[in-house]
């Protein structure tokens, strides 16, 4: 079941839920604003194929970029982004990333694929964000792209993966 604004402050004023940094304003009826970092990995530009295998490290083909200005986000590219927020779940709290509406008629996708968030991580979430608009989108820092739908879990379970402690892109 999801979680409504009572009892994901309970759950945050217990300490089982940590969203760091966070103000109270965040909580909605039913979900969290989470707000993009100050950085961005952008894919290198180039006509070579990327091999879609099981090894594939998507940092061999990116670049780290600051967001201290901007960045133009050209009709049918896709970048990363990262939450300014740090997130930490219980073993029975699971949750899903959702673009905020007022974006997404905008034409920007906020999660291409990934929007799970796995019960018992601590760690920034990784956006993938592509414009589906004809137009350029200028990307800013600091402001509060998406949200974090909150689920009980039935039973208990700890993510240990490869990306369950994620500070940085």
């Amino acid at each position: 079941m999801i979680l409504t604004r009572d009892v994901i402050r309970r759950e945050i004023a217990a300490g089982r839920v940590v969203i760091d940094p966070f103000v109270d304003d965040q909580v909605g009826p039913a979900s969290i604003d989470l707000h993009l970092g100050d950085e961005i990995r952008v894919m290198h530009p180039g006509p070579a194929p990327v091999p879609v295998t099981d090894d594939v490290d998507y940092r061999a083909i990116t670049d780290v970029r600051s967001l201290v200005t901007p960045y133009p986000l050209a009709p049918g590219e896709t970048i990363h982004g990262i939450t300014r927020e740090r997130i930490t779940l219980p073993g029975d709290i699971g949750g899903w990333l959702e673009g905020r509406s007022r974006f997404a008629r905008l034409g920007l996708m906020i999660h291409v694929t990934s929007g799970f968030v796995q019960p018992g991580v601590a760690s920034r979430q990784v956006l993938e964000m592509s414009n589906v608009s004809g137009r350029t989108l200028l990307i800013h820092a600091g402001v509060r792209l998406l949200q974090i739908v909150l689920q009980r879990c039935e039973g208990n379970a700890i993510y240990q993966g490869r990306f369950a402690r994620q500070n940085n892109l």
